[in-house]
C-alpha cells in the first residue's frame, strides 16, 4: 500500500485517499484553490510527505486532515481512511431556518386564490 517513494504528487493521493472519483478532478480541485498543503494552495504536482496538514474544501463539507500514509493506490474505504488522520470536518449542509420549516405554508390570502375563493368570486353578481 505504501508509495516506493517518500514523496507523492498530491492529485494522486488525493484520488487513492477517496476525496475524488478521478484524478482529473483532484487536479481540477488543486488548480482551483480548493486544497491547501500546510497553509499555501500547491500545484497538482507538489509532492507531499507524511505528516503534512491538508485542508480540502468539497461542496459538502471542509476536512482538515494529517497525512500518515503515502499510497498511490486506490483501495476500499477503509483502506482509504488509514491513510489521514481526521483533525476537523466542517459540514456545509444549510440547516433550515424558522420560516423554512413549513416549505408549503403560505399566508392565508397570499397568492392565488383557493378553490373555495375562486368559487365566492364567480358566484358574486357584477350586475
Amino acid at each position: 500500500m505504501q508509495a516506493d517513494e517518500s514523496k507523492l504528487r498530491i492529485d494522486k493521493w488525493l484520488w487513492a485517499a477517496r476525496f475524488f472519483k478521478t484524478r482529473a478532478l483532484a487536479s481540477e480541485a488543486v488548480k482551483g484553490g480548493k486544497v491547501e498543503i500546510n497553509g499555501q494552495k500547491p500545484k497538482p504536482s507538489k509532492t507531499m510527505q507524511i505528516g503534512d496538514t491538508l485542508r480540502i474544501t468539497q461542496v459538502h463539507r471542509k476536512v482538515e486532515i494529517k497525512l500518515l500514509v503515502l499510497s498511490d493506490r486506490r483501495g476500499s474505504a477503509e483502506q482509504a481512511l488509514g491513510l489521514y488522520e481526521l483533525v476537523k470536518e466542517e459540514l456545509l449542509q444549510r440547516k433550515p431556518t424558522g420560516d423554512m420549516a413549513l416549505v408549503g405554508y403560505r399566508e392565508r390570502g397570499a397568492g392565488r386564490p383557493t378553490k373555495r375563493d375562486r368559487r365566492k368570486i364567480d358566484s358574486l353578481d357584477y350586475s
